[in-house]
């Protein structure tokens, strides 16, 4: 997005079963850093076994550089990348990303400099992920959603 600075992008790992966004980055920078760090949010929020995870992500430079694929290697998690031209594969994200446009950045903006847009970004994650209420998660935030889902899995764990 543009600030009165230059422009600010942003960078959302999501979990794609409740749609909980469990990374994410801000930078004036579209370099490598910006996913992988992102990435590195994600991975640190999410300290649970990796086994089966698909990481899918669009063709840019960033997502398919040497780094960003070996960090995912070396974490266990199988890279998918979408066909070229293929909306269908990254509809989850263009969604949540269009959220975050109309509903903070379109909204609130201007933006002066990328460190606005980071704190605004912040605020904004937080409310999606506690407060927000989706209709294909039950009407629930996907925090709640995710939570119900452990909750779940942890008394048919202690059932068996």
């Amino acid at each position: 997005m543009a600030t009165w600075r230059g422009v600010a992008y942003t960078a959302f790992v999501i979990d794609a079963y409740a749609r909980r966004i469990v990374g994410w980055r801000v930078s004036h920078s579209l370099h490598t850093e910006l996913a992988l760090d992102a990435l590195e949010q994600a991975l640190h929020e999410r300290r649970a076994p990796r086994e089966g995870l698909i990481h899918h992500s669009v063709r840019g430079v960033q997502y398919l550089s040497l780094r960003y694929t070996e960090r995912l290697v070396q974490m266990g998690i199988a890279p998918s990348v979408g066909s070229v031209g293929d909306s269908y594969d990254n509809a989850l994200a263009e969604s949540i990303i269009g959220l975050y446009k109309t509903e903070l950045i379109a909204r609130r903006g201007p933006w002066r400099h990328c460190e606005a847009v980071e704190l605004a970004t912040l605020h904004w994650v937080h409310w999606y992920n506690h407060r927000r209420l989706f209709g294909p998660l039950g009407h629930v935030p996907p925090a709640e959603f995710e939570a119900h889902y452990y909750h779940q899995l942890q008394g048919s764990a202690m059932a068996a």
